[in-house]
């Protein structure tokens, strides 16, 4: 049974690959932080885990501004605002995905400035929910879509700290490219960047306490890869033959071999 969400998953991948514009709902498998603060100045270093069915991915974060606070156990979940219940609708769900985070773990933040998640391995299009973006705005250096936020618009319950609205604004700062979320009231919910990549950064656009985040995965890259080999940053050594065209080939080496005989 354990292995069931993974060739769910891949089938959903398969289904999104094959037909443009599908859409198909995946369980998420979110990062378990753990420990405390490995920053002995004033920034801040927190690591956690994610645990697909056939993966553990090591994901670490670093934030030399410092952070509100780290909660990797225990405390409020504020991935639920106390009313939609433990599988009713929230900010974090979507047609993209079947799963707000597990836990209430999360990092807080407060500061502007840059930051760093960076993956054990290569991950395939990680989706990235957040809290309470009240008065401020995160810019990453990654592409992404806004998959859910908590607003009667898009038809999801409302967040922890109330209701608002997301957008994406795409700017040029310093000659590089920004993909800015932005946001009216206090946006709760979940962007998914594209590709495979194994770091991610992102300024915080001001001071605001208190703003948080949790990060979480359908897959690895090496998954992805299997299920979906033509994608884009998938390489020809994953492409796999399909079953009809391992026949053709079967029967072609068995004509070549009978034509010899004769010859012979």
């Amino acid at each position: 049974m354990k292995n069931t969400g993974y060739f769910v998953r891949t089938a959903c991948a398969l289904a999104i690959a094959l037909s443009a514009g599908g859409a198909c709902a995946a369980q998420i498998y979110w990062t378990d932080w753990t420990g405390s603060d490995l920053d002995p100045g004033v920034g801040f270093k927190g690591v956690g885990t994610i645990t697909t069915p056939t993966s553990t991915v090591g994901v670490t974060y670093t934030n030399p501004q410092g952070i509100a606070f780290y909660q990797p156990s225990g405390g409020i979940n504020y991935y639920s605002n106390g009313t939609d219940g433990p599988t009713g609708t929230s900010p974090y769900t979507s047609t993209a995905v079947d799963n707000r985070p597990g836990t209430s773990d999360i990092v807080a933040l407060k500061n502007a400035g840059n930051q760093t998640l960076s993956f054990s391995q290569a991950i395939a299009n990680p989706v990235f929910a957040y809290v309470s973006l009240n008065g401020n705005g995160y810019a990453f250096d990654q592409d992404f879509d806004i998959l859910s936020f908590g607003h009667s618009s898009d038809g999801n319950a409302c967040g922890y700290w109330g209701c608002g609205t997301s957008y994406k604004n795409i700017v040029t700062v310093g000659g590089q490219t920004e993909y800015q979320l932005l946001g009216t009231g206090e946006p709760h919910g979940t962007l998914q960047f594209k590709g495979t990549f194994d770091t991610v950064s992102w300024r915080s656009l001001s001071n605001e306490y208190w703003n948080g985040f949790t990060v979480g995965v359908q897959g690895t890259a090496v998954e992805f890869c299997d299920a979906n080999p033509t994608a884009p940053g998938c390489g020809p050594s994953n492409n796999v033959p399909e079953p009809a065209s391992l026949a053709l080939l079967g029967l072609g080496l068995m004509g070549l071999a009978a034509g010899r005989r004769r010859k012979a």
